[in-house]
């Protein structure tokens, strides 16, 4: 009797470990598979319109592949003309090279640590008029490579869900430089203040910076205090100068991906805007989950092409770059699919960097195969001057530049003034 008692007790030992064993093999696979793929939101179905519950089902798929297969547009590489121009040529290379490699993994992407700055011999013997250039022109061409900057001041935790209102519904994502304390603070205490909107919409706030002049006091010891203090500050190891901001926008992607890649939408946009919340969460619940999930819209520039003069901001060279614009959002602001961010940043690897910002934004929608949309309540370009302190002006709008901290705080306090009547 007691052996046949120690006989069951052994094979349920062993049933226990092998179920134990199997388990844990599980979990290590699912895991495994996750670690490749991009997290989707999960939003809560109780506080959710109709509309929203089906935005959120839009983003639920099966989990992706590690390895995603990089398609660009037919409509991006008809309009890179075949041209002697460098970013052409470029570009034209970047193309063959990805047509030879259907799947290319992230770590064949060139990082920073072996990234080594181009040549002046090189940049002189591919450009004939390279030392006519201006010098930050130049400046950018030899950092041109260059695309993943160490990160100084980190928020890893910053879309980490907090309880059962921790899902990032929007995030702000805010170019500033480090001098710009007080836009950003005004940001803060107004539009871009972090919150749960009604319907359990959380809105999260970071600021994007590089790093100031050598020329510029150093404010390290305060970015590091106003960080700690606000938990909304990111900043990377390279030179804040307008040819830069390319690098910055890229430089979001990649943190965005690793570290807040459920947020349903973006708002990339400068510190100099004012920005009506409401209206932009109003916007995003009202739109269908098809095109809630491709979404790229803004104040659109439309045909545009390169200005020519060196002495004008967004000059560039013939040598440089032949052709015309493709259709995109004016970077003083616009919204994206969060959904978009791994796609966005996989492309991007194979389009070389241009020097505007902006442009090269379209260019990366363009390669998508995402055709941008014009919102009348992006005011990019500003609205009548006799409007511009009147709230009632910018109850309906979702965007407005530029505005100064001081009138920031004004248009905010004046429409949630509760003696307004518009």
């Amino acid at each position: 009797m007691r052996r046949t008692k120690v006989l069951v007790a052994m094979v349920l030992t062993s049933s226990l470990v092998l179920i134990f064993f199997y388990s844990s093999l599980n979990l290590q696979v699912v895991h495994t598979q996750r670690a490749f793929t991009v997290s989707v939101p999960v939003i809560r179905q109780n506080v959710s319109s109709t509309t929203r519950a089906k935005q959120q089902n839009m983003t639920s798929s099966k989990p992706q592949s590690n390895v995603v297969p990089i398609t660009i547009s037919a409509n991006f590489r008809k309009a890179v003309p075949q041209s002697s121009a460098y970013w052409n040529r470029r570009q034209n290379f970047l193309l063959k090279q990805l047509d030879a490699r259907v799947n290319i993994t992230d770590d064949e992407r060139l990082g920073w640590s072996h990234c080594s700055a181009a040549s002046v011999e090189r940049l002189q013997t591919n450009i004939q008029d390279f030392n006519s250039y201006p010098a930050l022109y130049r400046d950018f061409l030899l950092g041109m490579e260059c695309r993943d900057p160490p990160i100084l001041i980190d928020q890893p935790d910053k879309c980490t869900s907090e309880g059962r209102e921790g899902q990032t519904y929007l995030l702000f994502a805010i170019k500033s430089v480090p001098r710009n304390f007080e836009r950003r603070q005004a940001i803060r205490e107004t539009w871009g203040q972090e919150r749960v909107y009604e319907g359990g919409l959380r809105v999260r706030t970071v600021f994007l910076l590089g790093t100031s002049s050598t020329e510029d006091p150093d404010l390290g010891q305060l970015l590091s205090f106003e960080a700690q203090h606000f938990g909304d500050l990111l900043q990377w190891d390279f030179r804040e100068s307008f040819y830069n901001l390319t690098l910055k926008d890229n430089a979001f992607l990649h943190w965005a991906m690793k570290h807040c890649s459920s947020a349903m939408f973006i708002f990339k946009g400068d510190d100099d805007v004012f920005t009506n919340t409401q209206a932009v969460l109003t916007y995003l619940l009202s739109l269908e989950p098809e095109k809630a999930k491709k979404l790229y819209v803004g104040h659109i520039v439309s045909q545009a092409s390169p200005f020519r003069d060196a002495k004008n901001k967004y000059y560039v060279p013939q040598t440089f770059y032949e052709g015309a614009y493709p259709p995109y959002a004016g970077g003083g602001g616009f919204l994206f699919s969060g959904s978009l961010l791994q796609p966005l940043f996989r492309l991007s690897q194979f389009i070389p960097f241009f020097p505007i910002d902006d442009v090269y934004t379209g260019m990366c929608f363009q390669a998508l195969g995402i055709t941008p949309e014009a919102h009348k309540g992006f005011q990019t370009f500003d609205i009548r001057e006799q409007d511009r302190e009147n709230a009632c002006a910018h109850r309906d709008l979702i965007l407005v530049h530029q505005r100064s901290p001081q009138q920031t705080l004004r248009l905010w306090r004046g429409m949630h003034s509760h003696l307004l009547t518009c």
